[in-house]
C-alpha cells in the first residue's frame, strides 16, 4: 500500500474499500459533556474534518452535538466509532450495540466502525454483522482496532474481507513496526491513536532537544513524526489553543537523521496493548 503523508488537514488516503478518508483529525477519549461539544465543534471549524470516538469513550451523543453545532455538511465530516468488546460482540449484540451508536451520533451513517478490540470473541460473527450494516448503507467501511498480525491473518484465513483500517497505539516509543509492515503490504491503512503517548514523553530530551532546533513544542515533533510515517493520526485535545496548535505540523519535516533518532526510542506503551492476546473466533 503506497504511503500517503497528509500535507494539510485537507489530505486525505483512499482506503482498499474505495472509501476516501481524511488523514488527520481529532482524538475524542475523555472528551465529555459540553467540553467535548465545543472541542469538536472548534476542531471542525479550525478545518479538522476527521472525528475517531468509540462507544467505550461514552461521548458519541457530543460529538453528535458537537458536528451540529459546527453547522457543516453532514458529507463534509468523516466519523468514526467502535464496538465496545466487553458487550457488543456477536452478530445480534453487535446489531443492537451499532444502532444505539448511530442513535447517539444522529448523524445518519458512520463512516468507519472498528472493532475496538480482539479481546472480546466473537470476531467473525462480529465482523459479518458490520459487513451486513455496511450492506445497509449505514456503515461506508469496516476495520478493526488493537489487531496484531496473528489477528489479521487469521480473518485472511476465514475468507473475510480485508479491513480498511487497524487503528493501533503509535507513537516513537511504541512502534509496532511488524503490524504497521503487514497492514501496509495487505493494503490496510495504518491508524495511529495516543500520538502524544499521553503526554508521558513531553519532558524528554531527545524531544525539547528537537523541539528547540525547529522551534516547534515537544507534542508537535511526536505528531509530525506521525504524519510524516504516513499514519492516520488522531492527537486529543478538548484546549482550543492546541487543537489549533496540534494542526501546525504539516509546513515543516523533520530531518532524516532527526526521523531515525525518533525511531530508536525505547519500547514503552501508554495504553493496554491487545494486539498480543490470542485469537478468539
Amino acid at each position: 500500500m503506497a504511503i500517503n503523508i497528509a500535507k494539510s488537514l485537507s489530505s486525505t488516503v483512499t482506503l482498499c474499500d474505495g472509501v476516501v478518508m481524511p488523514l488527520f483529525g481529532l482524538g475524542t477519549y475523555q472528551a465529555q459533556g459540553r467540553v467535548g461539544v465545543e472541542a469538536v465543534k472548534c476542531a471542525i471549524q479550525s478545518g479538522y474534518r476527521l472525528l475517531d470516538t468509540a462507544t467505550y469513550y461514552n461521548n458519541e451523543a457530543d460529538v453528535g452535538q458537537g458536528i451540529k453545532a459546527a453547522g457543516v455538511k453532514r458529507e463534509d465530516v468523516f466519523v468514526v466509532t467502535k464496538l465496545f468488546w466487553h458487550d457488543g460482540h456477536g452478530r445480534d449484540r453487535c446489531t443492537k450495540a451499532f444502532t444505539k451508536s448511530l442513535k447517539s451520533l444522529d448523524c445518519g451513517y458512520v463512516n468507519l466502525y472498528l472493532i475496538h478490540s480482539p479481546s472480546g470473541g466473537k470476531i467473525l460473527e462480529t465482523y459479518d454483522a458490520m459487513l451486513d450494516l455496511k450492506q445497509k448503507g449505514l456503515i461506508r467501511s469496516v476495520g478493526v482496532s488493537n489487531f496484531g498480525v496473528h489477528h489479521l491473518e487469521e480473518l485472511k484465513k476465514a475468507g473475510r474481507p480485508t479491513p480498511s483500517v487497524n487503528q493501533i497505539e503509535l507513537h516513537p516509543w511504541q512502534q509496532k513496526a511488524d503490524i504497521v509492515r503487514y497492514c501496509r503490504e495487505n493494503g490496510i491503512a495504518v491508524m495511529g491513536y495516543s500520538p502524544l503517548a499521553k503526554g508521558r514523553h513531553l519532558h524528554d530530551t531527545v524531544l525539547t532537544n528537537l523541539g528547540k532546533k525547529y522551534n516547534k513544542t515537544p507534542g508537535q515533533v511526536m505528531i509530525r513524526w506521525s504524519v510524516q510515517k504516513g499514519y492516520i493520526t488522531i492527537p486529543k485535545t478538548t484546549r482550543k489553543e492546541r487543537i489549533t496548535e496540534n494542526a501546525q505540523v504539516f509546513d515543516w519535516t523533520l530531518s532524516e537523521d532527526d526521523m531515525q533518532t525518533l525511531d530508536g526510542l525505547p519500547n514503552q506503551s501508554c495504553s493496554w496493548d491487545p494486539t498480543t492476546g490470542p485469537w478468539q473466533p
